[in-house]
């Protein structure tokens, strides 16, 4: 189940905390000063003078538990508490109807509020700080092709290419680096969504500043970089005289808007925002059986059929968030891994194919043993040793019996002593 939790975090980025900053009269800066105030504030600490809980709460993050933060004030105080955390003073909540009620909020009553240096970072025409019509016009013109049947149409075909030609680099006499191949597929699918961009010199030039916007904790240098790649593209698309009927991208969909506020910078700058951003194999290889004898390929829709593989990622979801939702109510709002509201993440639909597809071509094309790994939370979520796992070839007359383990095996092969190892 780790690794399955490190999948799909890789693949959606879905690794999330609600930090709630209250808007006007109940602002927590009056804390000190106004005694009115504080009869309507939730119990916590504000900590130390100018750090607040900052350290304990970067400790935590660290640490094996980094829910451990959230466990101890909320066994203190209750499920919504103040602290004061990256310099500003801060509600906490971990309740699920607190929690709901804040992200279906017109953001009247609560605003998105990041640190200084991130906002900085970020810009102020970022989809993550903006509020209002603004908001709401990228995040429904994003929303919306994210979840049209061309773009997932198109998604399927690119992923399976892109996973079918990672897979057959692999080899049984060395481990595969899950995490880091997942991150480059995901990251091709996501750029292709985008900007249309193929794999190429290109590509490989936008990904090395990611990198490094990335492993520099977001660094400013590197985004800037990101930007005038995509402003360029931008306006290779201005300049064209030909004009898609049916938008190959989210840059095409953006510019296809009449609205002068979304100019350039605003587009530019958003694109690169949403770069940010999974085993039971019995029913896969029923649905790809199936689809051989009737000579058909697999359409997006035949992914997310796969109603075990649908409840894997489900449940990977839930346990590899920093508060763990209660297992029997995921159907409710007290399990919300892509926001919700205005919030929602536009590109959910597109994290669960991208995690069925991969899930798919692996336990239908592979036998694995994972080496012993872990966790990192902090300050990107990712596995320590990047996810070593030995994988063998399964061969197609073997498909029938998915219980058949490792007869095949010999203990001198690779793989073999792997799973020896590991026993």
């Amino acid at each position: 189940m780790e690794m399955l939790s490190s999948l799909v975090w890789i693949l959606a980025l879905l690794f999330c905390i609600i930090f709630l900053h209250v808007k006007g009269k109940g602002k927590l800066s009056n804390l000190r000063w106004n005694s009115k105030t504080l009869c309507h504030l939730p119990l916590g600490t504000l900590g130390w003078p100018f750090l607040g809980e900052t350290i304990d709460f970067i400790s935590c993050a660290y640490s094996d538990r980094p829910e451990s933060f959230m466990d101890r004030r909320r066994r203190m105080y209750g499920k919504v508490f103040k602290s004061h955390i990256f310099g500003t003073p801060t509600i906490v909540s971990t309740d699920a109807e607190v929690s709901r009620f804040v992200l279906q909020s017109d953001a009247k009553a609560f605003v998105p509020f990041y640190p200084k240096s991130l906002t900085e970072l970020m810009g102020k025409s970022s989809i993550l700080l903006i509020n209002g019509s603004l908001q709401r016009k990228i995040h429904g013109l994003i929303g919306s092709f994210f979840k049209s049947p061309h773009l997932k149409h198109q998604t399927t075909r690119d992923m399976q290419s892109y996973v079918q030609q990672a897979m057959d680099k692999w080899r049984d006499d060395q481990p595969v680096f899950i995490q880091d191949e997942t991150k480059t597929i995901s990251f091709q699918v996501l750029v292709k969504a985008l900007v249309s961009l193929n794999p190429g010199e290109e590509m490989e030039l936008l990904k090395k500043q990611f990198q490094e916007f990335i492993s520099g904790l977001m660094s400013l240098p590197a985004k800037k970089r990101m930007v005038k790649i995509v402003q360029k593209i931008i306006q290779s698309r201005r300049n064209s005289s030909r004009s898609a009927t049916v938008p190959r991208d989210v840059v095409d969909v953006l510019l296809k808007d009449a609205s002068e506020v979304l100019t350039d910078d605003v587009i530019a700058g958003n694109t690169i925002d949403m770069m940010i951003p999974g085993e039971d194999s019995e029913e896969n290889l029923k649905l790809k059986r199936l689809k051989a004898q009737n000579g058909e390929l697999l359409i997006w829709s035949d992914y997310l059929s796969l109603p075990f593989t649908q409840s894997v990622i489900t449940e990977t979801l839930r346990m590899g968030n920093i508060i763990t939702g209660e297992k029997y109510t995921m159907s409710s709002y007290n399990f919300t891994p892509f926001g919700g509201g205005q919030r929602l993440c536009p590109g959910l639909d597109l994290a669960r194919l991208e995690a069925s597809i991969f899930l798919h071509q692996f336990v239908t094309n592979f036998r694995w043993v994972a080496e012993e790994d872990r966790i990192v939370n902090f300050p990107t979520v990712r596995m320590k040793k990047r996810m070593p796992v030995w994988v063998e070839r399964r061969e197609e007359y073997t498909d029938p019996d998915p219980s058949y383990a490792y007869s095949s095996l010999t203990s001198t092969s690779a793989f073999g002593k792997a799973i020896n190892k590991e026993a």
